[in-house]
Protein backbone atom coordinates (compact mmCIF):
# COMPACT_ATOMS: atom_id res chain seq x y z
CA UNK A 1 0.00 0.00 0.00
CA UNK A 2 1.77 3.37 -1.11
CA UNK A 3 1.39 6.21 1.59
CA UNK A 4 0.58 9.35 0.18
CA UNK A 5 2.67 12.35 -1.77
CA UNK A 6 3.49 14.35 1.22
CA UNK A 7 5.36 16.85 -0.83
CA UNK A 8 2.73 16.92 -3.93
CA UNK A 9 -0.24 17.12 -1.13
CA UNK A 10 1.66 19.99 0.43
CA UNK A 11 1.88 22.19 -2.13
CA UNK A 12 -1.90 21.88 -3.43
CA UNK A 13 -3.09 22.37 0.46
CA UNK A 14 -1.41 25.85 1.67
CA UNK A 15 -3.42 28.03 4.03
CA UNK A 16 -5.13 29.56 1.50
CA UNK A 17 -6.93 26.08 0.34
CA UNK A 18 -10.04 25.45 1.55
CA UNK A 19 -9.98 21.62 2.08
CA UNK A 20 -13.54 19.49 1.46
CA UNK A 21 -12.90 15.89 2.42
CA UNK A 22 -15.64 13.12 1.16
CA UNK A 23 -16.25 10.55 3.40
CA UNK A 24 -19.98 8.74 2.99
CA UNK A 25 -21.19 11.73 0.50
CA UNK A 26 -19.53 10.67 -2.72
CA UNK A 27 -21.62 12.76 -4.71
CA UNK A 28 -21.59 16.69 -5.96
CA UNK A 29 -25.43 17.31 -6.05
CA UNK A 30 -27.32 17.89 -2.64
CA UNK A 31 -24.45 18.10 -0.36
CA UNK A 32 -24.67 19.88 2.63
CA UNK A 33 -20.99 19.88 3.88
CA UNK A 34 -19.79 20.59 0.40
CA UNK A 35 -22.38 23.52 -0.16
CA UNK A 36 -21.33 25.37 2.77
CA UNK A 37 -17.43 25.04 1.74
CA UNK A 38 -18.06 26.21 -1.83
CA UNK A 39 -20.52 28.87 -0.65
CA UNK A 40 -18.70 30.23 2.28
CA UNK A 41 -14.99 30.12 0.58
CA UNK A 42 -13.30 30.06 -2.96
CA UNK A 43 -10.00 27.32 -3.42
CA UNK A 44 -12.02 24.51 -2.13
CA UNK A 45 -10.21 21.67 -3.15
CA UNK A 46 -11.96 18.50 -2.75
CA UNK A 47 -10.08 15.49 -0.86
CA UNK A 48 -10.99 11.73 -0.18
CA UNK A 49 -8.82 9.74 2.17
CA UNK A 50 -8.59 5.75 2.10
CA UNK A 51 -8.53 5.05 5.84
CA UNK A 52 -6.07 2.79 6.45
CA UNK A 53 -7.50 1.74 9.79
CA UNK A 54 -10.50 0.74 8.23
CA UNK A 55 -8.79 -1.06 4.67
CA UNK A 56 -6.45 -3.12 7.21
CA UNK A 57 -9.84 -4.40 8.94
CA UNK A 58 -10.76 -6.02 5.46
CA UNK A 59 -9.99 -9.45 4.92
CA UNK A 60 -11.00 -9.95 1.34
CA UNK A 61 -8.62 -7.91 -0.60
CA UNK A 62 -11.40 -8.67 -3.21
CA UNK A 63 -13.84 -6.01 -0.98
CA UNK A 64 -16.57 -5.11 -3.80
CA UNK A 65 -17.23 -1.91 -1.61
CA UNK A 66 -13.51 -0.80 -1.56
CA UNK A 67 -14.03 -1.10 -5.64
CA UNK A 68 -17.79 0.37 -5.30
CA UNK A 69 -16.32 3.69 -3.68
CA UNK A 70 -13.47 3.53 -5.94
CA UNK A 71 -16.00 3.88 -9.35
CA UNK A 72 -17.86 6.38 -7.46
CA UNK A 73 -14.36 8.44 -6.70
CA UNK A 74 -13.75 8.13 -10.57
CA UNK A 75 -17.32 9.70 -11.57
CA UNK A 76 -16.56 12.08 -9.09
CA UNK A 77 -13.43 13.24 -10.69
CA UNK A 78 -14.49 12.92 -14.30
CA UNK A 79 -17.16 15.57 -13.11
CA UNK A 80 -14.38 18.01 -11.25
CA UNK A 81 -12.23 17.78 -13.92
CA UNK A 82 -14.78 19.58 -16.14
CA UNK A 83 -15.14 21.51 -13.87
CA UNK A 84 -11.13 22.54 -14.21
CA UNK A 85 -10.32 21.26 -10.70
CA UNK A 86 -9.75 17.54 -9.22
CA UNK A 87 -10.35 15.17 -6.65
CA UNK A 88 -7.21 14.57 -4.11
CA UNK A 89 -7.29 10.59 -3.36
CA UNK A 90 -4.63 9.99 -0.46
CA UNK A 91 -4.12 6.16 1.62
CA UNK A 92 -3.56 6.45 5.41
CA UNK A 93 -4.24 6.87 8.77
CA UNK A 94 -6.21 10.54 8.78
CA UNK A 95 -4.78 11.67 11.74
CA UNK A 96 -1.54 11.52 10.18
CA UNK A 97 -2.30 12.88 6.93
CA UNK A 98 -4.57 15.60 8.47
CA UNK A 99 -1.47 16.78 10.87
CA UNK A 100 1.03 17.36 8.14
CA UNK A 101 -1.31 19.67 6.21
CA UNK A 102 -2.48 23.36 6.79
CA UNK A 103 -5.56 23.91 5.15
CA UNK A 104 -7.60 27.09 5.56
CA UNK A 105 -10.42 25.12 6.79
CA UNK A 106 -11.69 21.23 6.66
CA UNK A 107 -15.21 20.89 5.48
CA UNK A 108 -16.92 17.45 6.12
CA UNK A 109 -20.66 15.80 7.25
CA UNK A 110 -21.05 14.17 10.38
CA UNK A 111 -19.99 11.07 10.97
CA UNK A 112 -22.05 9.10 14.00
CA UNK A 113 -20.15 6.07 14.63
CA UNK A 114 -17.73 5.62 17.42
CA UNK A 115 -14.98 5.71 15.40
CA UNK A 116 -15.67 8.49 13.69
CA UNK A 117 -16.56 10.47 16.18
CA UNK A 118 -13.25 9.76 18.08
CA UNK A 119 -11.14 10.37 14.73
CA UNK A 120 -13.27 13.57 14.40
CA UNK A 121 -12.75 14.68 17.74
CA UNK A 122 -8.97 14.37 17.58
CA UNK A 123 -8.23 15.94 14.01
CA UNK A 124 -10.36 18.84 15.31
CA UNK A 125 -8.11 19.38 17.87
CA UNK A 126 -5.01 19.22 15.43
CA UNK A 127 -6.45 21.35 13.30
CA UNK A 128 -7.00 24.29 16.01
CA UNK A 129 -3.75 23.70 17.72
CA UNK A 130 -3.03 24.68 13.82
CA UNK A 131 -4.94 27.66 13.88
CA UNK A 132 -7.67 26.10 11.76
CA UNK A 133 -10.73 24.25 12.57
CA UNK A 134 -12.92 21.48 11.27
CA UNK A 135 -16.60 22.13 9.98
CA UNK A 136 -19.43 19.79 10.24
CA UNK A 137 -22.56 19.06 8.90
CA UNK A 138 -25.97 16.91 9.08
CA UNK A 139 -25.77 15.16 5.38
CA UNK A 140 -26.30 11.44 5.98
CA UNK A 141 -30.05 11.47 7.65
CA UNK A 142 -32.95 13.95 8.47
CA UNK A 143 -32.85 14.38 12.11
CA UNK A 144 -29.87 13.39 14.09
CA UNK A 145 -28.76 13.20 17.27
CA UNK A 146 -31.20 15.30 19.91
CA UNK A 147 -33.19 16.72 17.17
CA UNK A 148 -35.81 13.85 17.30
CA UNK A 149 -36.29 13.68 21.46
CA UNK A 150 -39.35 12.65 24.16
CA UNK A 151 -41.34 15.64 25.81
CA UNK A 152 -38.86 14.67 28.83
CA UNK A 153 -35.74 15.20 26.73
CA UNK A 154 -34.98 11.59 26.66
CA UNK A 155 -34.02 9.90 23.41
CA UNK A 156 -36.95 7.05 21.96
CA UNK A 157 -35.95 3.67 22.54
CA UNK A 158 -39.29 2.82 21.15
CA UNK A 159 -39.56 3.05 16.89
CA UNK A 160 -43.42 3.90 16.75
CA UNK A 161 -43.43 6.81 18.69
CA UNK A 162 -40.42 8.35 17.37
CA UNK A 163 -41.71 8.04 14.11
CA UNK A 164 -44.32 9.76 14.66
CA UNK A 165 -42.18 12.82 16.76
CA UNK A 166 -40.24 12.15 13.04
CA UNK A 167 -43.13 13.06 10.74
CA UNK A 168 -44.64 15.94 12.94
CA UNK A 169 -41.45 17.90 12.99
CA UNK A 170 -40.78 17.36 9.36
CA UNK A 171 -40.62 20.67 7.04
CA UNK A 172 -40.80 21.17 3.63
CA UNK A 173 -37.35 23.15 4.49
CA UNK A 174 -35.32 19.99 5.93
CA UNK A 175 -36.15 18.44 2.79
CA UNK A 176 -34.90 20.97 0.13
CA UNK A 177 -32.04 20.09 -1.58
CA UNK A 178 -28.43 21.86 -1.12
CA UNK A 179 -27.63 23.83 -4.32
CA UNK A 180 -23.93 23.32 -4.25
CA UNK A 181 -24.10 23.69 -8.24
CA UNK A 182 -24.36 27.94 -7.96
CA UNK A 183 -20.98 27.80 -6.36
CA UNK A 184 -19.26 25.09 -8.25
CA UNK A 185 -16.71 28.11 -9.39
CA UNK A 186 -15.60 27.82 -5.73
CA UNK A 187 -13.41 24.80 -6.78
CA UNK A 188 -9.75 25.29 -6.59
CA UNK A 189 -8.31 24.86 -10.38
CA UNK A 190 -5.38 22.66 -10.12
CA UNK A 191 -4.18 20.11 -12.89
CA UNK A 192 -5.61 16.67 -13.06
CA UNK A 193 -4.65 14.25 -10.07
CA UNK A 194 -4.20 11.01 -10.83
CA UNK A 195 -6.30 8.83 -8.14
CA UNK A 196 -4.38 5.13 -6.87
CA UNK A 197 -4.98 2.47 -8.44
CA UNK A 198 -6.83 0.08 -6.25
CA UNK A 199 -3.88 -2.25 -6.37
CA UNK A 200 -2.20 1.18 -4.91
CA UNK A 201 -4.14 1.10 -2.22
CA UNK A 202 -4.25 -3.42 -1.43
CA UNK A 203 -7.24 -4.47 -3.53
CA UNK A 204 -8.53 -6.23 -6.49
CA UNK A 205 -10.77 -4.85 -8.94
CA UNK A 206 -13.28 -7.94 -9.61
CA UNK A 207 -15.52 -5.75 -12.00
CA UNK A 208 -18.51 -6.30 -9.92
CA UNK A 209 -22.05 -5.24 -10.95
CA UNK A 210 -23.39 -2.81 -8.46
CA UNK A 211 -27.20 -1.39 -8.37
CA UNK A 212 -28.11 1.52 -10.58
CA UNK A 213 -28.49 5.03 -9.18
CA UNK A 214 -32.00 5.18 -9.88
CA UNK A 215 -35.61 5.47 -7.99
CA UNK A 216 -37.66 3.20 -9.98
CA UNK A 217 -41.13 4.86 -9.30
CA UNK A 218 -42.86 1.67 -10.00
CA UNK A 219 -41.35 -0.16 -7.57
CA UNK A 220 -41.80 2.94 -4.95
CA UNK A 221 -45.28 2.90 -6.01
CA UNK A 222 -46.14 -0.82 -4.75
CA UNK A 223 -43.57 -1.23 -2.35
CA UNK A 224 -45.90 -1.98 0.37
CA UNK A 225 -47.33 -4.56 -1.18
CA UNK A 226 -44.18 -5.93 -2.71
CA UNK A 227 -41.24 -5.40 -0.54
CA UNK A 228 -41.63 -9.09 1.82
CA UNK A 229 -41.48 -11.17 -1.57
CA UNK A 230 -38.04 -12.17 -1.84
CA UNK A 231 -39.01 -13.77 -5.72
CA UNK A 232 -39.93 -10.30 -6.67
CA UNK A 233 -38.31 -6.87 -7.19
CA UNK A 234 -40.24 -5.19 -5.13
CA UNK A 235 -37.07 -3.02 -3.41
CA UNK A 236 -34.98 -0.64 -4.64
CA UNK A 237 -31.93 -1.60 -4.26
CA UNK A 238 -30.85 1.76 -3.36
CA UNK A 239 -29.00 1.18 0.53
CA UNK A 240 -25.46 0.63 -1.23
CA UNK A 241 -25.97 4.73 -2.66
CA UNK A 242 -27.73 5.75 0.79
CA UNK A 243 -24.33 3.77 2.21
CA UNK A 244 -21.93 5.50 0.32
CA UNK A 245 -24.15 8.99 -0.28
CA UNK A 246 -23.79 8.48 -4.05
CA UNK A 247 -27.51 9.55 -3.37
CA UNK A 248 -29.26 12.45 -1.12
CA UNK A 249 -31.36 11.51 1.91
CA UNK A 250 -33.31 13.75 1.48
CA UNK A 251 -34.27 13.41 -2.64
CA UNK A 252 -35.35 9.38 -1.47
CA UNK A 253 -37.54 11.15 1.72
CA UNK A 254 -39.10 13.85 -1.17
CA UNK A 255 -40.29 10.82 -3.66
CA UNK A 256 -40.97 8.58 -0.16
CA UNK A 257 -43.16 11.20 1.29
CA UNK A 258 -45.44 12.08 -2.14
CA UNK A 259 -45.58 8.09 -3.59
CA UNK A 260 -45.34 5.49 -0.07
CA UNK A 261 -45.50 5.92 3.92
CA UNK A 262 -44.35 2.37 4.07
CA UNK A 263 -41.21 3.08 2.06
CA UNK A 264 -40.86 6.26 3.90
CA UNK A 265 -40.56 4.33 7.32
CA UNK A 266 -37.92 2.53 6.22
CA UNK A 267 -36.14 5.79 5.83
CA UNK A 268 -37.12 6.32 9.06
CA UNK A 269 -35.85 3.62 10.45
CA UNK A 270 -32.26 4.43 9.35
CA UNK A 271 -32.51 7.72 11.30
CA UNK A 272 -33.81 5.98 14.60
CA UNK A 273 -30.96 3.15 14.38
CA UNK A 274 -28.34 6.38 13.99
CA UNK A 275 -29.86 7.97 16.79
CA UNK A 276 -29.77 5.03 19.05
CA UNK A 277 -26.22 4.42 18.09
CA UNK A 278 -25.45 8.27 18.96
CA UNK A 279 -27.01 8.01 22.40
CA UNK A 280 -25.84 4.31 23.14
CA UNK A 281 -22.75 3.84 21.57
CA UNK A 282 -22.27 0.76 23.86
CA UNK A 283 -24.40 -1.49 21.25
CA UNK A 284 -21.65 -1.73 18.86
CA UNK A 285 -20.54 -4.36 21.31
CA UNK A 286 -23.38 -5.27 23.88
CA UNK A 287 -26.35 -5.97 23.91
CA UNK A 288 -28.32 -2.18 24.34
CA UNK A 289 -30.48 -4.11 27.20
CA UNK A 290 -28.06 -5.51 29.11
CA UNK A 291 -29.64 -8.07 31.04
CA UNK A 292 -29.46 -9.95 27.41
CA UNK A 293 -25.39 -10.18 28.11
CA UNK A 294 -26.27 -12.84 30.26
CA UNK A 295 -27.40 -15.11 27.29
CA UNK A 296 -25.48 -18.47 27.58
CA UNK A 297 -24.82 -18.84 23.81
CA UNK A 298 -23.94 -22.17 22.57
CA UNK A 299 -21.60 -20.59 19.61
CA UNK A 300 -20.88 -24.13 17.81
CA UNK A 301 -18.17 -23.10 15.09
CA UNK A 302 -19.63 -26.44 12.77
CA UNK A 303 -23.05 -25.07 12.98
CA UNK A 304 -22.11 -21.19 12.14
CA UNK A 305 -19.96 -22.42 9.51
CA UNK A 306 -23.42 -24.16 8.05
CA UNK A 307 -25.17 -21.36 8.13
CA UNK A 308 -22.57 -18.89 6.47
CA UNK A 309 -22.28 -21.48 3.82
CA UNK A 310 -26.14 -22.04 3.21
CA UNK A 311 -25.99 -25.18 4.62
CA UNK A 312 -28.46 -25.82 7.11
CA UNK A 313 -30.98 -27.63 5.22
CA UNK A 314 -33.54 -24.89 5.92
CA UNK A 315 -34.28 -23.84 1.91
CA UNK A 316 -34.84 -20.28 3.12
CA UNK A 317 -32.12 -19.66 5.37
CA UNK A 318 -29.56 -21.37 2.54
CA UNK A 319 -31.46 -19.28 -0.09
CA UNK A 320 -30.68 -15.65 1.81
CA UNK A 321 -27.49 -16.54 2.58
CA UNK A 322 -25.89 -17.70 -0.97
CA UNK A 323 -27.44 -14.78 -2.28
CA UNK A 324 -25.19 -12.68 0.08
CA UNK A 325 -22.09 -14.29 -0.64
CA UNK A 326 -22.91 -14.23 -4.62
CA UNK A 327 -23.66 -10.93 -4.30
CA UNK A 328 -23.15 -8.99 -1.20
CA UNK A 329 -27.33 -8.13 -0.88
CA UNK A 330 -29.85 -10.31 0.86
CA UNK A 331 -33.46 -9.05 0.50
CA UNK A 332 -34.76 -7.55 3.81
CA UNK A 333 -37.40 -9.85 4.69
CA UNK A 334 -34.76 -13.06 4.19
CA UNK A 335 -32.43 -10.91 6.64
CA UNK A 336 -34.73 -11.41 9.63
CA UNK A 337 -35.11 -14.99 8.90
CA UNK A 338 -31.33 -16.41 8.57
CA UNK A 339 -30.86 -13.86 11.95
CA UNK A 340 -33.99 -15.25 13.80
CA UNK A 341 -32.35 -18.85 12.68
CA UNK A 342 -28.86 -17.86 13.93
CA UNK A 343 -29.62 -16.83 17.31
CA UNK A 344 -32.83 -18.39 18.11
CA UNK A 345 -32.60 -22.11 16.42
CA UNK A 346 -28.75 -21.98 16.72
CA UNK A 347 -28.26 -20.78 19.72
CA UNK A 348 -24.89 -18.92 18.50
CA UNK A 349 -24.23 -15.06 19.66
CA UNK A 350 -26.23 -11.85 17.11
CA UNK A 351 -22.10 -10.62 17.31
CA UNK A 352 -21.14 -13.44 15.34
CA UNK A 353 -24.15 -13.04 12.98
CA UNK A 354 -23.28 -9.56 13.09
CA UNK A 355 -19.59 -9.81 12.08
CA UNK A 356 -20.48 -11.82 8.98
CA UNK A 357 -22.89 -9.19 7.47
CA UNK A 358 -20.12 -6.50 8.17
CA UNK A 359 -17.77 -8.44 6.01
CA UNK A 360 -20.24 -9.25 3.22
CA UNK A 361 -23.14 -6.31 2.40
CA UNK A 362 -22.68 -3.83 0.39
CA UNK A 363 -24.81 -1.81 1.84
CA UNK A 364 -23.37 -2.27 5.33
CA UNK A 365 -23.81 0.40 7.77
CA UNK A 366 -23.09 0.10 11.57
CA UNK A 367 -26.01 1.43 12.86
CA UNK A 368 -28.39 -0.29 10.38
CA UNK A 369 -26.94 -3.69 11.11
CA UNK A 370 -26.49 -3.85 14.83
CA UNK A 371 -29.87 -2.50 15.02
CA UNK A 372 -31.14 -5.34 13.08
CA UNK A 373 -29.11 -8.36 14.59
CA UNK A 374 -30.49 -6.81 17.96
CA UNK A 375 -33.90 -6.68 16.78
CA UNK A 376 -33.45 -10.44 15.83
CA UNK A 377 -31.71 -11.42 19.07
CA UNK A 378 -34.38 -9.50 21.17
CA UNK A 379 -31.63 -7.81 22.87
CA UNK A 380 -32.06 -4.26 21.00
CA UNK A 381 -34.86 -1.35 21.55
CA UNK A 382 -37.96 -2.15 20.34
CA UNK A 383 -36.71 -5.51 19.62
CA UNK A 384 -39.26 -8.34 18.45
CA UNK A 385 -40.05 -10.55 21.77
CA UNK A 386 -37.29 -12.89 22.61
CA UNK A 387 -40.50 -15.83 22.79
CA UNK A 388 -41.50 -15.32 18.94
CA UNK A 389 -39.04 -17.42 17.07
CA UNK A 390 -39.48 -17.30 13.08
CA UNK A 391 -40.63 -20.89 11.59
CA UNK A 392 -38.78 -21.09 8.44
CA UNK A 393 -41.26 -23.19 6.77
CA UNK A 394 -44.03 -20.86 7.71
CA UNK A 395 -41.90 -17.84 6.32
CA UNK A 396 -41.15 -19.27 2.79
CA UNK A 397 -45.06 -20.53 2.86
CA UNK A 398 -45.90 -17.02 2.99
CA UNK A 399 -43.19 -14.91 1.11
CA UNK A 400 -41.94 -17.69 -1.27
CA UNK A 401 -44.83 -19.81 -1.98
CA UNK A 402 -43.82 -20.84 -5.21
CA UNK A 403 -40.62 -21.53 -3.93
CA UNK A 404 -38.93 -19.54 -7.11
CA UNK A 405 -36.49 -17.92 -3.87
CA UNK A 406 -35.16 -20.68 -2.94
CA UNK A 407 -34.98 -22.84 -6.70
CA UNK A 408 -32.88 -19.53 -7.92
CA UNK A 409 -30.18 -19.67 -5.29
CA UNK A 410 -30.63 -23.35 -3.97
CA UNK A 411 -29.87 -25.27 -6.90
CA UNK A 412 -29.63 -28.71 -5.26
CA UNK A 413 -33.14 -27.94 -3.33
CA UNK A 414 -35.38 -31.54 -3.09
CA UNK A 415 -32.19 -34.01 -4.54
CA UNK A 416 -30.38 -36.45 -2.64
CA UNK A 417 -27.24 -33.67 -2.07
CA UNK A 418 -29.09 -31.39 -0.13
CA UNK A 419 -28.48 -31.53 3.52
CA UNK A 420 -30.51 -32.22 6.15
CA UNK A 421 -31.78 -29.65 8.59
CA UNK A 422 -28.99 -29.38 11.13
CA UNK A 423 -31.80 -28.57 14.00
CA UNK A 424 -35.41 -29.63 14.30
CA UNK A 425 -37.48 -26.51 14.64
CA UNK A 426 -39.61 -27.22 17.86
CA UNK A 427 -36.56 -28.60 19.99
CA UNK A 428 -35.03 -25.29 19.24
CA UNK A 429 -37.60 -23.43 19.68
CA UNK A 430 -38.44 -25.24 23.41
CA UNK A 431 -34.15 -25.01 23.47
CA UNK A 432 -34.27 -20.96 22.95
CA UNK A 433 -37.57 -20.32 25.55
CA UNK A 434 -35.90 -22.44 28.22
CA UNK A 435 -32.37 -20.37 27.94
CA UNK A 436 -33.58 -17.05 27.61
CA UNK A 437 -35.59 -17.18 30.46
CA UNK A 438 -32.93 -18.97 32.81
CA UNK A 439 -30.92 -15.82 31.60
CA UNK A 440 -33.62 -12.77 31.82
CA UNK A 441 -34.92 -14.45 35.12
Amino acid sequence: MKPFDLQNTELLIDSSTTVFWFRRDLRLQDNAGLYYALKENTNVLPLFIFDTNILDELEDKKDKRVEFIYNSLEALNRRLKALGSSLLVLCGDPLTIVNALNPKVVYTNHDYEPYGRKRDGTISNLLINKGSKLKTYKDHVIFEKEEVLKSDGKPYTIFTPYSRTWKTKLTPYLLKSYPTEKYFGSFKQIKPQQIPSLQDIGFEKVGALFPVRIIKQSIVDQYDKQRNFPAIAGTTKLSIHLRFGTVSIRKLAQVALKKNETWLNELIWRDFYHMILWHFPHVETNAFKPKYDRIVWRNDPKEFQAWCEGSTGYPIVDAGMRELNETGFMHNRVRMIVASFLTKHLLIDWRWGEAYFAKKLLDFDLAANNGGWQWAASSGCDATPYFRVFNPQLQTERFDPKLEYIKKWVKEFRTISYPSPIVDHKNARKRVLRVFKEALG
